[in-house]
């Protein structure tokens, strides 16, 4: 079995719900990035050791959040050792719009793994785009290059949608599987 990791910010705790979901479905370790930005050298130990590697922020203002934005600063370190080259890397964001200049937060992931070496995991799930579909059904929002998650801003933390959250859970599953494929 692969070694897969989750390294997220959130502020409010609804991306670390839509982290738990994905982590859950990967079976993978949380790492929490600090309000400060910061995470420990024991996880930096476990983000060198993991097969997979899945990254985790809220969109504000059309981009990851200036925390997230801090971690990935500072990975040019691991970056200049090539510790991370050739990890399998996913992706999911949440915002409270439907839209939410999501799509630019999965591009400074993906750009982020790929600066690393990395192998990108997609989404892999059709999205549920017909006049029937609801926030209850997997991808929703229609995602293809990671995970998106809509937290409306008035939502407490149970009140992210069902299809979002199973969407986390299948994602997860799919960037373990992958990973496993890969390691074998």
């Amino acid at each position: 079995m692969a070694k897969i990791v989750v390294v997220y910010h959130s502020t409010y705790g609804h991306t670390k719900v839509v982290a738990e979901h994905v982590a859950k479905g990967a079976k993978a370790q949380l790492i929490a990035i600090s309000p400060e930005g910061d995470i420990t050298d024991a996880d930096w130990a476990s983000l060198d050791a993991a097969d997979a590697i899945i990254l985790g922020s809220p969109t504000y203002m059309g981009n990851v959040s200036w925390q997230f934005k801090k971690f990935a600063d500072a990975s040019s370190k691991v970056w200049f050792q090539r510790r991370w080259l050739d990890k399998v890397f996913g992706g999911f964001t949440n915002s409270a719009s439907p839209s939410g200049d999501k799509q630019v937060s999965l591009i400074a992931l993906q750009t982020l793994a790929s600066q690393h070496g990395g192998v990108w995991v997609s989404l892999g799930a059709l999205p549920s785009n017909n006049k029937a579909s609801t926030g209850d059904d997997v991808n929703n929002l229609g995602g293809s290059v990671g995970l998106l998650a809509r937290s409306p801003a008035d939502a407490s933390v149970s009140e992210i949608h069902k299809g979002d959250l199973d969407t986390a859970v299948l994602y997860g599953q799919r960037v373990a599987a992958i990973a496993a494929k890969l390691k074998s």
